[in-house]
């Protein structure tokens, strides 16, 4: 989606403030005994309060409000009788519509007690979106986003999954421009232009290099080869004068 007027600017920025709501109350929520699926009636509240739909629901048919992903899981973990333990990686992905837009964010949470490795993943995960995030302005290359963010891996010892990439959204939950690289790509030649509305989303692991298809589900990715990896994620404007993060909670 390329935004071309004030209107949709606001309805963006609507929809990005519930699914960045429903986020916080899920995490804030997290505590060892409950089952992914009671985490993720938390978020489905959120947004069916607010007036919002789940969008993997609305898009995909995916059998849950949000995808909450543990352990071994990486993205589209299928909400359900897993139950949360002390010491777990838990990755909670929402996406949302309302009034026609679509927005889209994501975190990682450890269950305390946190190994102080694991601490540090979360904390640098966060951070390598945030690298990736001062990389977005109109007339700058896609390229820049994925270089910024595979120089502070390289430089802080980690891997990152190269076959789950950022994305378009807005007028839908996947659209132009698709497959957008978190990691450097030589043969990424695009540009941002002003407006456009994509997400940035890294895996940053300590080991991993790919997500790889399950046995149990049709949905859920693993981590090729096993090893901790986090995932954080916000919807993102191109402007002129740089990034306009609209996956802010209230």
């Amino acid at each position: 989606m390329t935004l071309d007027n004030d209107n949709d600017l606001e309805r963006l920025k609507e929809i990005g403030r519930i699914c960045a709501n429903a986020l916080k109350v899920m995490g804030d929520a997290l505590e060892p005994g409950m089952t992914t699926a009671e985490l993720d009636a938390i978020g489905r509240k959120v947004l069916e309060d607010a007036g919002a739909r789940s969008a993997p629901e609305l898009a995909y048919k995916f059998p849950g409000a949000t995808c909450i992903s543990v352990n071994e899981e990486i993205a589209h973990g299928i909400p359900g009788a897993r139950v949360i333990k002390a010491g777990d990686l838990v990755n909670i992905d929402v996406s949302a519509e309302k009034n026609g837009l679509f927005a889209d964010t994501g975190a990682s949470f450890s269950v305390p007690p946190v190994k102080p490795l694991i601490d540090r993943l979360c904390r640098d995960g966060k951070r390598a979106m945030w690298v990736g995030l001062k990389q977005v302005r109109a007339d700058q290359p896609l390229s820049a986003i994925g270089n910024a963010i595979g120089t502070f891996a390289r430089k802080n010892r980690y891997t990152l999954v190269t076959n789950l990439a950022s994305h378009g959204v807005g007028l839908s939950l996947h659209e132009e421009p698709t497959e957008i690289a978190t990691w450097p790509d030589k043969h990424e030649k695009r540009r941002m232009t002003d407006g456009m509305v994509f997400t940035v989303e890294p895996f940053l692991s300590l080991g991993a290099q790919f997500a790889q298809d399950g046995e149990d589900d049709p949905w859920t990715l693993y981590s090729q080869p096993r090893a901790p990896t986090v995932q954080y994620e916000h919807t993102v404007v191109a402007t002129r004068s740089g990034p306009l993060v609209v996956t802010l909670p209230d």
